[in-house]
């Protein structure tokens, strides 16, 4: 994981061929693809229309303003995702009615508006699953002890003291593993996760 201060955000900005392209990819294909199964699409369409959500996301971040908001990343990203969904379906003259699914308009609407349960749904998949993929691609930068520590404290909720005699180190190192994988994961998910998130604001 590039060691730089600026988010991941900030570098796809900067130069958005680079492995910061790579990195959003592999944050977000996968999820992009699991609510598209939600909207009906098959798995033959589902590849080009995660390029497309993500094509899409690169083309225009320089027009996006985070602003500091919460959740307007995962807005933004939901509002490219309905809309690449609407076009999908109408390219291919399948309305809901021709389809026998008088729902879909429905629940693209529902996912489309922010005060609904479905898109309060998609805000903590979201957070969530973005979390996971940061744990994953964080943990081969950290030496194992330092990272055992991390999710003895951070993931499973043990004390300091607790976790520093099970490996036999200071509790002050355990603490400075817990700050350092912390530091890492707060920098790489700026403006993707919010910092007020529970994960965070609990740590």
């Amino acid at each position: 994981m590039n060691d730089t201060s600026l988010s991941l955000l900030a570098r796809l900005r900067g130069s958005p061929e680079s492995e910061a392209w790579n990195r959003l990819v592999d944050l977000y294909a996968p999820l992009i693809r699991a609510w598209l199964r939600k909207y009906d699409v098959q798995d033959s369409d589902a590849d080009d229309l995660v390029q497309e959500v993500l094509l899409a996301v690169s083309k225009d971040l320089n027009k996006f303003e985070h602003g500091g908001q919460p959740g307007v990343f995962r807005g933004w990203l939901k509002a490219i995702l309905v809309n690449r969904l609407r076009k999908f379906w109408r390219a291919r003259d399948r309305r809901p009615q021709a389809r026998g699914d008088s729902d879909l308009d429905a629940r693209l609407a529902q996912l489309d508006d922010p005060a609904s349960e479905l898109s309060q749904i998609w805000n903590r998949q979201h957070d969530q699953y973005v979390l996971r993929q940061l744990l994953a691609l964080a943990e081969p930068h950290f030496a194992a002890k330092t990272w055992k520590a991390f999710c003895r404290v951070a993931l499973d909720g043990a004390p300091p003291d607790v976790v520093a005699e099970e490996m036999g180190i200071s509790r002050n190192a355990v603490i400075i593993a817990k700050c350092r994988v912390l530091s890492m994961l707060r920098q790489q998910s700026e403006g993707l996760i919010e910092s007020s998130s529970g994960f965070f604001a609990n740590r």
